[in-house]
């Protein structure tokens, strides 16, 4: 099954669509199964992919899904039903054999999701969760990371095939102890703090390349203002944030259905 898609929107927030019919087509996968989640069982709430371009959603809500298929934010979304947020799925989606995606083998089922993936997710939530949709274009809030003019307490990565991560220095809710970064590029840490900060973050370092650091937020227990620990973390890290304003875009949720049978 393919689908037809839209024009590509601006690359730096999305590699993907816009609600406009074209004569292109969306790749799609050729097998689909998506089932209402329950608690028991579930092994983690995420999607991930698998060898051979297999892709498993495991106790997602729909915005999630949606969030994934687009690679945007969750403040970039509004409109969807409260449904949406909070009924959970599981989804599994294969690609056809003539897909290149059959024969990928990732290096981790942690990965982010290939831009083809990505596709076949949104040609899913069209087919089976009927989504319609439009994009706005708004002025908010954003950061800007950029240097702080200190010293910058980041090491080039010691392994370059690792996963690349950032979250709590021990682990637990994200950077609510500081920070803790694995050969990760500073436009991989911009994408990793904005949904936790709630709007953009744009990567204006000028550093090239990826770097293994760590920071840990004074006091000996998490810090629930998060805000205030990623502020400070990254002044130790020899960069800040500063406060901005500029276009984000907006994904206008028009039409979204509980998903009809396999």
């Amino acid at each position: 099954m393919r689908i037809s898609i839209a024009a590509l929107i601006g690359a730096s927030l999305s590699p993907f669509l816009v609600h406009s019919q074209s004569s292109d087509a969306v790749p799609a996968f050729e097998v689909v199964s998506v089932k209402p989640s329950t608690a028991l069982g579930h092994y983690g709430i995420g999607i991930f992919p698998y060898p051979g371009g297999r892709v498993e959603a495991s106790f997602c809500p729909v915005d999630y899904l949606i969030q994934q298929a687009f690679d945007i934010q969750p403040f970039q979304i509004s409109g969807e039903p409260r449904w949406a947020r909070e009924e959970r799925f599981d989804l599994v989606g294969k690609p056809p054999e003539s897909s290149p995606l059959s024969k990928s083998n990732p290096a981790s089922f942690k990965s982010p999701l290939k831009r083809e993936q990505r596709q076949m997710l949104y040609s899913a939530l069209v087919d089976r969760f009927q989504l319609q949709y439009h994009w706005q274009t708004k002025e908010g809030e954003v950061y800007l990371l950029v240097r702080n003019g200190k010293k910058l307490n980041l090491q080039p990565s010691e392994n370059k095939d690792d996963y690349p991560w950032a979250g709590a220095v021990a682990g637990g809710p994200p950077f609510s102890d500081g920070i803790k970064g694995i050969n990760e590029t500073m436009a991989n840490l911009a994408e990793r703090i904005s949904p936790v900060l709630g709007r953009p973050v744009i990567d204006q370092t000028g550093i090239e390349g990826s770097f293994d650091f760590q920071f840990r937020y004074p006091g000996d227990e998490p810090n629930s203002d998060v805000t205030s620990v990623i502020l400070t973390s990254m002044q130790g890290l020899g960069l800040k944030l500063e406060p901005s304003r500029g276009p984000v875009k907006i994904l206008v949720i028009e039409r979204v259905e509980r998903p009809s049978a396999n």
